[in-house]
């Protein structure tokens, strides 16, 4: 018998306005939906359907009148290449999804694309490891030893516990997958402590005001020009004050991008200050969701992305005199889409000027990009540096930099404002924690036999620390600091005092998987400029020393010579959009400054087809070219306005405002009864069958509290994320128009089947679900109301599939009917009839879709002839 929690009727759930549509948003604020506790008493117990038996024999060839009168079906439709193709209308018309309890899984593919491309089965779209046989990727797969048996001893004291259904619970192992999904977030810390750390310079004191004179001219004599400079030089906070001074904004606006929203935030408040202006005058900023501008800005700070988006209204970027593209060699994917668009500008409008700054590794390619484009050198005050290679490789590199780092501390005296700190470069948040623990148990082991051994203060930094405990990294103390940060801490940091590096040789990356359509967390090798860049911080202030934990055998034949530009390892779905809007229609010809495998640029653009932005033919559709009106992922996008139809716009609205932030669930670790704590307040506002519900619940709630910040933390809610949330919902009501309320969940959650069919699974066993196109396992993630039930849904679809540590995870769950499958999903599923294998179910669905190419080709040249 299959039980569920939360009774879901069947019927007519797409609800018409004048039945129970309300006109005001605001509606849902004095209805919020109630919490339900996980209870016996609240689990309906759902009865058995009887399997349909559809007796039509499809294995029978058609005679001549039946393939007649097939063709019949297709004199009502008339083909227009900019809206959607009636792909839908053929392919489900004759399919009664009424009462469908099993389904049949095919696949299409559209004649714009190659199968073999949109099939593949490769892992990743890019080569991310230059030796898979190497010392180094070999310590990448199997971590270090003590993470790992610090995770084994994490599970015995975790153990499990039973909750009041008697059905087994086990303790949240969040930490994982929340450091993928803060990736983003570490960045934008980080880039805003360098903000403050700058405060304490005086601009006439900077390295670029020093040559301000030769920059000038160097601009003033070039339509490009790339600015090479280190962390701290002034080339981000003086170019643009440069700029303004020689009198560059008479004709145009100043435009900096930066590649982080935080970044461009704190910068144009630096900018702001030295110049003595409020922000949203002179200077202003435009991130995601928030415009501080007015019609007096004339330096704008912005991200990539909201320059790449402004190039949609405005591809010559006439309100722009010149562009300053920061931070170049982190090689965003929306900075290397601008530079393709941008060199189109300035072969069309010769008074544009472009500044590129960059450190060092990249440099000379934009150069080249950008037909051999000067290049300055902000010169900086830099001292040598004595690098150590392993002479063997290293065992496990945690242990490994834990004895360096306390070898170095023990064998090299320290006094109170002299230099001589430590930098150690890790992987992650994890890997970080693990390192100061490990470094903080060995130092007092040590105290023990010597007491006066001197003081060290091991500061870690990753996103989800407090800024206070930030900012210690900054503040003065009478101890060495030994700082323990990500790859972030190459370019992005202004650290004082630091002498010694230790380089770890391995970093994080986020990789686009096109075979699963998922992004993996990846453990890989750093390039040979990464490895220049981490030493050269021990050389800033003073001669210095780099310890390499890896061999040099490993440095020349294991290492790629420059990073991998994220455009060769991310889903490139918005891109994508964006260029077809741009009427690019061949994009194998524009100019990137490295290209996207094939792989990557044909299953980006099978996804578009799957969810009806682009038509059969790769063309944008009317539903493609609303979709790029929104900021957000494609398919919150097609949710977002689809939502009017089921006339529930109010609530998808508020679920897509809360997807598009960081995880609003807070889970203390080290401590298991905050850990359990977090859990039950977590319980409060499940929504049952639905974390898209549930995350409506929390939203509704936190909108109704009193004193916001304290009901966050009385529930463990991340009060940064639902104040984000609640500002994005503000900025999307604005472009959503029409706002209608539903209350009623079985329009709400056949909506959101009607968006994320493609993310369809099917129940596997206890903890996994199977997904329904690819045939993985996995894991349902241990912040979902599904998590650790016994009894759950047969079919839901997910928001997100992410891998950690080898475990597929899926966020964001709800269930979903077998026949909301078929009747959005057609592309995909079809009613499993008796009598017909699934091998002959896609052979009569790849000849009805053949079908249907060759008569809407037959529409199109009757058009273009009467045209």
């Amino acid at each position: 018998m299959f039980k569920k929690r939360g009774n879901f009727k069947k019927g007519n759930s797409k609800i018409s306005s004048k039945d129970e549509g309300g006109l005001e948003d605001d509606i849902l604020s004095s209805t919020p939906i109630l919490s339900i506790k996980r209870g016996k008493e609240h689990c309906v117990e759902f009865k058995k359907k009887q399997k349909l038996e559809n007796t039509q024999d499809l294995t029978a060839k058609p005679d001549d009148d039946a393939e007649e009168s097939y063709f019949e079906q297709f004199d009502d439709y008339e083909v227009d290449p900019s809206k959607t193709t009636c792909t839908k209308q053929i392919l489900s018309k004759n399919i009664d999804t009424t009462g469908v309890n099993d389904i049949f899984v095919h696949r299409l593919t559209p004649p714009f694309l190659d199968s073999h491309s949109v099939l593949t089965t490769r892992q990743n779209i890019a080569e991310i490891v230059r030796d898979k046989s190497g010392d180094l990727y070999k310590l990448s797969k199997n971590g270090s030893t003590i993470l790992n048996e610090k995770r084994r001893l994490n599970e015995i004291s975790k153990g499990r516990e039973m909750d009041t259904k008697g059905k087994t619970l086990q303790l949240e192992k969040v930490s994982e997958s929340l450091e993928m999904e803060d990736e983003e977030g570490e960045t934008a810390i980080l880039q805003d402590t360098e903000h403050l750390s700058a405060k304490s310079f005086n601009r006439e004191s900077l390295p670029a005001y020093k040559v301000r004179d030769q920059l000038m001219n160097l601009i003033n004599e070039n339509q490009v020009l790339i600015v090479i400079g280190e962390t701290g030089s002034g080339k981000t906070t003086q170019l643009p004050q440069f700029l303004y001074e020689k009198g560059y904004t008479k004709n145009g606006m100043i435009g900096i991008t930066q590649p982080r929203r935080m970044a461009a935030v704190s910068v144009a408040e630096r900018v702001g200050e030295e110049m003595g202006v409020a922000i949203g005058t002179k200077v202003g900023f435009t991130i995601r969701f928030n415009d501080k501008t007015s019609s007096d800005t004339q330096i704008k700070f912005m991200t990539d992305g909201i320059l790449l988006r402004e190039t949609l209204h405005d591809p010559l970027l006439s309100k722009y005199s010149c562009v300053i593209m920061d931070e170049a060699h982190e090689r965003s994917l929306n900075t290397d889409i601008l530079f393709g668009i941008i060199k189109k500008v300035l072969m069309k409008r010769r008074d544009f000027k472009l500044i590129i700054t960059s450190a060092t590794m990249n440099s000379l390619k934009f150069s080249r990009f950008f037909n051999n484009a000067p290049q300055f050198q902000i010169p900086g005050k830099t001292f040598p540096v004595d690098i150590m290679f392993q002479s063997i490789p290293s065992a496990d590199y945690i242990d490994s930099a834990v004895k360096q780092a306390l070898k170095i501390h023990l064998s090299n005296p320290h006094a109170k404002g002299e230099h001589g700190d430590i930098l150690v470069f890790m992987t992650g948040q994890e890997d970080i924690e693990v390192t100061c623990q490990v470094m903080e148990d060995e130092l007092q082991k040590l105290k023990k036999i010597n007491p006066s051994i001197n003081g060290l203060d091991v500061l870690p930094v990753y996103s989800s620390l407090s800024s206070q405990c930030q900012l210690k990294i900054f503040s003065e103390s009478e101890n060495r600091k030994c700082i323990v940060a990500t790859n972030i801490a190459e370019t992005s940091l202004t650290l004082h005092h630091v002498k010694f590096v230790i380089d770890s040789g391995l970093m994080k990356l986020k990789v686009y998987n096109p075979k699963l359509n998922m992004d993996a967390l990846q453990m890989v090798p750093i390039s040979k400029a990464q490895a220049k860049q981490r030493s050269g911080r021990a050389g800033r202030v003073c001669p210095g020393q780099c310890f390499r934990l890896y061999t040099l055998t490993s440095y020349e034949e294991e290492m790629w010579d420059e990073p991998i530009p994220e455009i060769q390892r991310s889903n490139l779905m918005n891109t994508i959009l964006l260029l077809k809007n741009l009427n690019i229609k061949d994009l194998g010809k524009f100019p990137f400054v490295d290209s996207p495998s094939k792989e990557a640029l044909e299953t980006s653009q099978y996804d578009l087809w799957t969810i009806g932005a682009l038509n059969n033919f790769g063309e944008l559709t009317e539903l493609g070219k609303k979709i790029t009106r929104y900021p957000i992922d494609p398919m919150l996008s097609k949710m977002l306005i689809i939502s009017k139809e089921y006339s529930c716009s109010a609530e998808i609205l508020r679920i897509v405002s809360m997807l598009s932030v960081p995880p609003v669930f807070n889970t203390p670790k080290r401590d298991s009864n905050l850990t359990q704590k977090a859990t039950h307040a977590r319980e409060n506002f499940q929504i049952e069958g639905s974390d898209h519900l549930t995350l409506l619940n929390i939203f509704n709630q936190f909108e109704n509290a009193r004193n916001k910040e304290k009901w966050c933390t009385k529930n463990f809610l991340n009060f940064k994320s639902l104040r984000q949330a609640y500002e994005i919902h503000s900025q999307l009501k604005q472009l959503t128009g029409d706002i209608r309320s539903n209350n009623n969940w079985n329009a709400i959650r056949e909506c959101i089947c009607a968006s994320y069919f493609p993310n369809a699974a099917e129940f596997f066993k206890h903890g996994q679900y199977k997904h329904c196109r690819l045939g993985l396992e996995m894991y349902i993630h241990p912040t979902s109301v599904f998590f650790g039930l016994g009894d759950v849904p047969r079919f839901v679809v997910f928001h997100e599939l992410v891998m950690t540590s080898q475990k597929q995870q899926i966020h964001y769950l709800t269930s979903v009917e077998a026949d909301w499958l078929v009747k959005y999903g057609y592309l995909f599923y079809s009613p499993r009839v008796r009598g017909i294998s699934s091998r002959e179910n896609q052979k009569i669905k790849e000849q009805e879709y053949l079908n249907l190419i060759e008569h809407e080709k037959g529409l199109r040249n009757n058009k273009s002839i009467k045209d």
